[in-house]
């Protein structure tokens, strides 16, 4: 935090991550959702953040250039373009020639392009003193832009313009603040040191704390923070720089002609808007006047709804949208949390690319080579291709009933797969792109196998994790290789393998990093990647790329067609991620046109964080590697995790909620993929909560989204006999219409840019407009009113069956299943599904509506409970063994263990097959460790039999060597 320049001014409108202004296309605009003006300018001490080392004799000795300033032009030696100290420009004057609109100072680099956001200007600074903003300094600076700038902007504008508190409006997100660096040992917002998040939100703060805009007295932890910063002395230098004896005050000019800020679409996620603020929004006479034409075009204005051909194709001219969700393990049941990572997100963003007329393909499918599926098989004692065979329908059987849209569903195990996988493998040879080298290896001796990776089980040797597999840690999700764990055990007989060699194949990830790299930087200024897509792709690059092994020592894979290597297989993570091609492949003949058509195609892949770095580096660079024209992926969608409750979903242990389980608790599909949705975990991780589950159902559903559609509807049945009313709209009328034309639009930009949440919170705005429009007008009053009154209840009725009609269409890719029921009611052709850029009157006066009923049935805290009880099953089962085996000698059998008559009746049942399997190895003299594994598998079924019928259970016998 040494020396520098002079301090940075700016519109403050996003934090301008690197590499997004490097081909001359400056945007103003703040992120989607804001609806702000930028601030004017805020001290943002560059001084604090400069990119040179000191020099002993107290100069600089130049910018350290950091491994990912590769990555963009941005990282190039900046030109002086900011004023000098004590020059103080005001908001109004123009620096950068090209933009219309006057503007602040901004930073000028060597390539021509200008940086005129602080906050990227200030990253700019920090990279050039090689320091890469972690994980979580990046979630502040996204949070910074779409919850704090707005909060502050609007609080500025009461405070200097209304001469309001403007603190009333700040007090939860500086609540925040203060929780955030209270739960910390660490006194700023990122560790131990300053970061480029506590500068950022500092400059963003000070001008409302520094005018006591807002009191801090109940917040101390904030207070002492806010205080040591502004002490530090790049800060105060910046702060004398652009301080002005006005204060805020000097912003006064400048606010007055911004419109009105409204925050009610810049909630945090947990947070809705109330009606105060619904009502509050400001709009112009051009917005509203607009809207009423827009209203008046009625369905005229809808575009033609777009049939795409079978199968379909890219077209030339139209936008062609190919979208894939991670393929799912086919060896597991998916749990709420895989779900919504991989295919519900993708599902919504494909119905909504429907709805916008986008030529769409949506494809996924079963992952099925690999040791997951080998090791399942084990245990079940079946085949791989058996196993296979049963995972896929269970897959395909849960997907259906959450009910994915999906073009295609397909597997891995097909001869496309085995083509095009050995196709782009022998390409890479061709390419040379390819090393032998020898590994060392994990091998079991008393199963006689060498070990695959998730045959492989033990201690991270990064975070000590004790549960970490041999290919990565859960925990801290660095990759690991098998050898490098801590006490391993193999999975299969718990016996600890021994370290041997064996030849591999790998491909040379340094040899194509520069081209990953140029591909990389390209995909970043043009597509939508997530936050935590970018950071673990560049932290992967900062680490410096090694070659990576893309074979492995199994029988049940793609095999590789080289000699010497034909005994082994492709390695899953090689061969997976090509899934996409195969599955496409069994769908039409002609996939690469979809795949080897990057000019015309647009790639979406949506999946957990976890499986970022195989997307974003190995698999391209496997393309890359073969120099052919393979679409690459454009836009990397990456969500956090979904925990359960306070813990993780657990299938062995009976917690969480699996897909397979979900259909059976009573709760239709459509409130499962609401609820997930509504908690997407998108900038940090969010959690599965029963009693959340049970309040948005019967708040946001029951009583907001549902009680409006079904109110609209039943006045038309009831007051106009089932057909819409005349309709003559006032100044309030139009006004609504314009609030409704805005949601409408901000639900089209934040799914555009796949924020699947935040769109969500659009729908239940308009239907809060809606609930609202109907309570202030009161149509069941006016309809026994004079003509006048009676006009206004049709008008208003007729104007809210037409927000139903709009809600419908919006709400389509979210619940499928009430958007169709909504539309069967109004009966809306199905020309109608189709999403426009305005509100429009699409049942028109005189348009028959069929029978309207409720949309949502209220869940009961007795429900909730049962449900929750019996899907923590987890903790109940580890306490009944617990006291099973706490039983003194001599006990009764039983003793204080409840039966479960149907559970026993079906662990019987397995004990008996389980039996018969065990049988049937030992009299085919398999392995070893092949009997070992079904042996433990039998007794752990028949301890789970004697729970089950309330006995107490026989404790294993130790067999082996002992766990230390």
């Amino acid at each position: 935090m040494n020396g520098g320049s002079g301090p940075c001014y700016g519109n403050h409108s996003n934090h301008g991550r690197p590499g997004r202004h490097s081909h001359g296309h400056h945007s103003n605009l703040p992120p989607p959702g804001h609806g702000q003006p930028p601030l004017p300018f805020t001290p943002l001490p560059a001084a604090a953040v400069h990119g040179g080392a000191r020099s002993p004799a107290g100069g600089t000795t130049g910018p350290r250039r950091p491994r990912a300033a590769r990555l963009g032009q941005l990282h190039q030696r900046r030109d002086a373009a900011l004023p000098e100290r004590g020059q103080r420009p005001g908001p109004q004057g123009h620096v950068v020639p090209f933009l219309t609109h006057p503007r602040v100072p901004a930073l000028h680099l060597d390539s021509g392009t200008f940086l005129f956001s602080p906050n990227a200007i200030c990253q700019y600074f920090f990279l050039l003193a090689g320091k890469e903003p972690s994980d979580l300094t990046n979630q502040w600076l996204e949070w910074e832009a779409t919850e704090l700038q707005p909060a502050v902007s609007t609080a500025l504008y009461r405070h200097v313009v209304q001469g309001k508190k403007g603190g009333e409006v700040l007090g939860k997100t500086l609540s925040y603040i203060d929780q955030r660096l209270t739960g910390k040992a660490a006194p700023y917002l990122a560790g131990e040191a300053e970061s480029l998040a506590d500068i950022v939100l500092w400059a963003t703060l000070f001008p409302v704390l520094r005018d006591e805009v807002c009191q801090l007295d109940e917040l101390q932890a904030l207070r002492g923070w806010f205080q040591t910063m502004s002490l530090l002395e790049p800060c105060r230098s910046a702060v004398e720089s652009v301080l002005t004896p006005k204060g805020a005050q000097e912003f006064k000019a400048y606010l007055q002609k911004q419109p009105v800020p409204s925050l009610h679409r810049e909630k945090p996620a947990t947070n809705e808007p109330e009606e105060e603020e619904l009502a509050e929004r400001s709009l112009s006479e051009e917005e509203i006047a607009g809207a009423a034409e827009a209203w008046a075009r009625g369905p005229a204005a809808l575009p033609e709804r777009w049939q795409p051909s079978h199968p379909v194709l890219p077209v030339e001219g139209r936008r062609n949208v190919l979208i894939t969700s991670a393929l799912p393990y086919v060896n597991n049941v998916p749990h709420l949390g895989n779900i919504i990572g991989c295919v519900l997100s993708a599902d919504v963003f494909a119905r909504y690319c429907r709805l916008r007329n986008w030529n769409t393909l949506y494809v996924c499918g079963t992952d099925e080579y690999g040791t997951a599926t080998e090791t399942k098989a084990l245990e079940e004692g079946l085949t791989p291709q058996q196993i296979c065979d049963k995972y896929n329908t269970v897959h395909t059987q849960i997907y259906q009933w959450f009910d994915i849209s999906f073009d295609y569903f397909g597997r891995t195990t097909t001869a496309h797969q085995t083509t095009i996988a050995q196709d782009i493998f022998r390409r890479l040879l061709e390419k040379d792109v390819l090393r032998r080298d020898t590994v060392e290896q994990l091998r079991c001796e008393r199963c006689q196998r060498f070990l695959a990776d998730r045959f492989v089980e033990g201690t991270c040797p990064f975070c000590n994790y004790e549960e970490a597999r041999g290919d990565q840690c859960d925990k801290c999700g660095k990759l690991i290789n098998a050898v490098e764990l801590k006490k391993p055990q193999c999975k299969v007989c718990r016996d600890s393998p021994v370290v041997k060699s064996s030849q591999h194949l790998f491909l040379d990830l340094p040899q194509l990093e520069g081209r990953l790299e140029k591909w990389l930087e390209q995909s970043w200024a043009t597509g939508d990647w997530t936050a935590n897509a970018r950071f673990i792709t560049r932290s992967w690059i900062r680490d410096g790329l090694k070659p990576r092994c893309i074979t492995r020592d199994l029988q049940w894979g793609t095999p590789v067609p080289l000699d010497g290597f034909r005994d082994k297989v492709f390695y899953v993570w090689f061969d997976a991620p090509i899934g996409y091609l195969s599955i496409t492949a069994s769908y039409t003949d002609q996939w690469e046109r979809w795949w080897k058509n990057p000019e015309q195609v647009q790639l979406y892949n949506f999946m957990a964080k976890d499986n970022v770095p195989f997307h974003s580096v190995v698999f391209p660079c496997t393309l890359l590697g073969t120099q052919e024209n393979y679409t690459l992926v454009n836009h990397l969608i990456a969500t956090e995790y979904l925990n359960y409750e306070d813990g993780k979903f657990s299938k062995s242990r009976g917690v969480g909620v699996f897909g397979d389980m979900a259909q059976d608790t009573g709760i239709p599909a459509d409130i499962w993929r609401f609820y997930l949705l509504f908690l997407r975990p998108e900038g940090q991780d969010s959690a599965f909560s029963w009693h959340d589950l049970l309040l948005k159902n019967n708040s946001e559903l029951l009583n907001n989204l549902g009680n409006f559609v079904n109110r609209a509807g039943m006045f038309v049945c009831k007051f106009f006999a089932g057909r819409v009313p005349s309709m003559e709209l006032g100044a309030d009328d139009k006004r609504l219409l314009a609030h409704i034309t805005l949601e409408l639009r901000q639900y089209n930009q934040l799914l555009e840019k796949v924020r699947i949440r935040d769109a969500l919170r659009c729908i239940l705005s308009i239907s809060r407009y809606g609930n609202q429009y109907i309570q202030v007008n009161e149509p069941w009053k006016r309809i026994k009113g004079d003509d006048a009154d009676r006009v206004r209840a049709g008008t208003v009725t007729g104007v809210a069956i037409n927000i139903a009609s709009l809600i419908s269409v919006m709400l389509q890719p979210y619940m499928p299943s009430v958007s169709a029921t909504i539309q069967r009611q109004l009966c809306m052709p199905q020309a109608y599904s189709v999403l426009p850029d305005a509100f429009l009157c699409l049942l028109p006066p005189g348009h028959q509506i069929g029978t309207v009923s409720p949309l949502f049935q209220k869940l009961e805290n007795e429900q909730i409970e049962a449900l929750k009880k019996r899907f923590g099953g987890g903790q109940a089962h580890a306490a009944r063994v617990a006291a099973a085996n706490q039983t003194p000698p001599g006990a009764g059998e039983g003793a204080g263990l409840a039966g479960d008559p149907q559970k026993a009746k079906e662990l019987a049942e397995e004990v008996a097959k389980q039996g018969a399997h065990v049988r049937q190895l030992k009299a085919s003299k398999q392995e070893k460790g092949q009997i070992d594994a079904a042996v433990a598998r039998l007794l752990e079924l028949k301890q789970q039999l004697a729970l089950a019928e309330g006995k107490t259970p026989e404790p294993l016998a130790a067999k082996g060597k002992k766990k230390k």
